[in-house]
């Protein structure tokens, strides 16, 4: 494996640039975040002078910051999204995360590229590609079992990133085209619709219906909690959060836990194992307890990564359920006021609390005043603020979605992130200096002029000095190793001293900042290798010229136009998943004996979807067709996306896009 490989890079996602500084502060060695445009989250826009800002704290602890232009893009789009690029460079950003490879045509300045989920990487051909173009780390498909991606890491030499954490598209993404299909909303252009969080009846191809009323496209949230040292071994060297959508208490406890088992991982090096780096400085410490089931989730699954395996599936409901929390214990009969639940842990005020109904659909409330023990030893009397419905009744197993109590410590300051320095206090020909010197080897050095003056209490002058240098509670520094160089103790005043060390932490930010470099463009092998197929369909999403001949440049002769170019308009697959509802409900040819992979159906009201089985590669394909209004709408998307693009007068026109 490449020693590069063993820095384990920490990757959280940021819906803004606050959320982004506090993915820093509790641990994050990396951050993806949207720029103001042409970002796979559509509502997850920053601009960029908030994104400069994030860059500016990241790169005080050489943290990196990722910018996410992974949607397609169609011709009218290429410059605006060029101009964008060269902004985000000026602004400091570390590296940009690809879909289209439209992009790598053109005049674009020397950023680290990146190649997002939505290329769709499973294979070790299409790994090895992309690197030989340019990327120099590539996001893998969510789907891969760890045997998979030791076969890429093997094939390539470049960063391997994988999702740990946080919520499942079904489709192989990229390959998803459904929102698209039915509503104009593309998935490949930041605005899905998520049908597949929709309930759905499946029937067999006779028309029966086998289940009603679930939720059959909608996954368990990811957790590879479990996972981290294989995945480790097996090659990943970036272990990223999902969550550009998510709120500032998800990404605060997540990035908090996920820190914290990555730290396990390198301090405690299993034997005959690599010993592992953290990618940035700074340790984290915690003012909560980390805990992911606090935080918004579907249950976890932790999908294909040890393979194929039943549990997978968030049929129930796509909502947060929570923690199991007890079960109601008594009901109030007079005035249905309040109600007693034998609970596991203490309930709160303000507390969320849900349950599933007889139906099967998981309802909720908001408690308004808990007392503890109310009923009895180990039960909680629960008063609601709203009516208490009658489907809550005595036996009803209980679960809590909103702790507010830990809630409420995530809206507080709950990390701080030092970076340990030396300290080293000497005499000079004509007073004194101070040098800080940090676990990078970086240094900042200040020094004082004034005559010397001997203490009359060497022993109390030498604590004092100690203690006003080790004040370093308003930085990014704390303290460690604190060496005096001096024949005699000194008598300085604290101005004195406090001003020294003030001067002496703002040369070592400076030489920190200083220090951080950008990491390199990789080159692309010439002359150009060729792709691993010689023909492309709708599949490869390609919607402009500069992708075409990206691709006709590396050998591929057919080129169909993306879907959302509106060319497909029979019946195609609208989503390729791993996950399949044959096997789910065990109706799989390869488990079950005279089972055949007859074609199924999806109903949610009037749209029927139809699923077909590849068996061999064990895919099912959801087919439907294109709406035919949907059609007309391209042009309008288009205006409207280029319509609200920031330019920049004056610089941009000395930078003309080469042909």
């Amino acid at each position: 494996m490449s020693t590069d490989r063993h820095t384990l890079e920490l990757l959280a996602p940021a819906k803004t640039a606050d959320f982004g500084i506090e993915a820093i502060n509790h641990g994050a060695d990396a951050v993806y975040i949207g720029g103001p445009a042409f970002g796979a989250r559509s509502s997850a826009d920053n601009s960029v002078a908030d994104i400069a800002r994030l860059v500016q704290h990241a790169h005080r602890y050489h943290a990196q910051i990722f910018v996410a232009t992974n949607t397609i893009l169609f011709d009218a789009e290429l410059e605006p999204a060029r101009k964008l690029i060269w902004e985000l460079y000026d602004a400091g950003v570390d590296a940009l995360i690809v879909q289209d490879m439209g992009l790598l045509e053109l005049d674009l300045p020397p950023i680290q590229l990146h190649a997002s989920t939505q290329t769709d990487i499973r294979d070790a051909s299409k790994a090895r590609f992309l690197q030989d173009v340019g990327f120099s780390q590539i996001v893998l498909a969510r789907e891969l079992s760890l045997a998979e991606v030791r076969k890429i890491a093997a094939a390539t030499t470049c960063q391997l990133e994988y999702f740990v954490h946080g919520a499942l598209c079904v489709a192989f993404s990229g390959q998803c085209y459904i929102s698209h299909a039915h509503t104009g909303r593309s998935a490949n252009r930041g605005e899905c619709s998520q049908a597949c969080r929709l309930p759905y009846d499946l029937k067999d191809k006779d028309g029966h219906t086998i289940a009603s009323n679930q939720h059959m496209l909608s996954m368990k949230d990811n957790n590879q909690s479990a996972n981290l040292r294989a995945l480790a071994a097996a090659g990943v060297s970036s272990f990223k959060i999902e969550g550009r959508y998510k709120d500032l208490s998800y990404v605060k406890n997540i990035t908090a836990h996920y820190r914290t088992l990555l730290d396990d991982i390198i301090e405690h090096p299993e034997a005959d194992a690599p010993v592992y780096r953290r990618a940035s400085s700074g340790r984290t410490t915690f003012l909560f307890t980390p805990q992911a089931d606090k935080t918004f989730n579907r249950g976890y699954t932790d999908y294909f990564t040890n393979d194929r395996h039943h549990g997978i599936e968030a049929f129930e409901s796509p909502k947060f359920v929570g923690e199991p929390i007890g079960r109601v214990k008594k009901i109030d009969t007079k005035g249905r006021k309040f109600f007693d639940v034998e609970r596991v842990a203490p309930i709160h005020n303000a507390d969320g609390l849900t349950w599933y109904t007889p139906k099967g659909e998981l309802t909720g409330l908001r408690v308004n005043r808990a007392e503890a023990n109310g009923g009895g030893e180990g039960i909680d009397r629960v008063f609601p603020s709203e009516p208490l419905p009658a489907d809550l009744v005595p036996g009803t197993s209980l679960f809590r979605n909103h702790d507010h109590e830990f809630e409420r410590a995530l809206e507080k300051k709950s990390a701080e992130r030092r970076i340990r320095v030396d300290a080293r206090f000497s005499a000079t020909a004509d007073g004194f200096a101070l040098t800080l010197t940090d676990e990078d080897g970086l240094s900042g050095t200040a020094t004082l002029a004034t005559p010397f003056q001997p203490a009359q209490n060497a022993e109390r002058a030498l604590a004092t000095l100690r203690e006003h240098i080790a004040k370093l509670g308003n930085t990014l520094f704390v303290a460690a190793d604190i060496r005096t160089d001096l024949p005699v103790a000194p008598f300085l005043p604290a101005s004195q001293l406090n001003a020294l060390r003030r001067d002496a932490v703002e040369r070592l930010e400076a030489a920190r900042l200083a220090a951080h470099t950008r990491p390199p463009r990789a080159a692309a092998v010439e002359p150009p290798v060729p792709y691993p197929q010689d023909a492309l369909s709708y599949l490869a999403n390609v919607s402009n010229d500069k992708a075409r001949a990206f691709y006709a440049r590396h050998g591929v002769k057919l080129i169909d136009a993306a879907f959302e170019e509106n060319q497909e308009t029979d019946d195609v697959s609208l989503m390729i998943t791993k996950h399949c509802l044959r096997y789910s409900f065990n109706l799989c040819p390869k488990e079950v004996k005279g089972i055949r992979p007859d074609p199924m159906q999806l109903v949610n009201g009037d749209e029927t979807l139809t699923l077909r089985f590849d068996c061999k590669r064990c895919e099912m394909h959801v087919v439907g067709a294109l709406k035919p209004h949907i059609a007309k709408m391209r042009d309008t998307v288009v205006a409207q996306k280029v319509s609200f693009f920031p330019t920049r007068p004056g610089k941009d026109a000395a930078r003309p896009a080469r042909t």
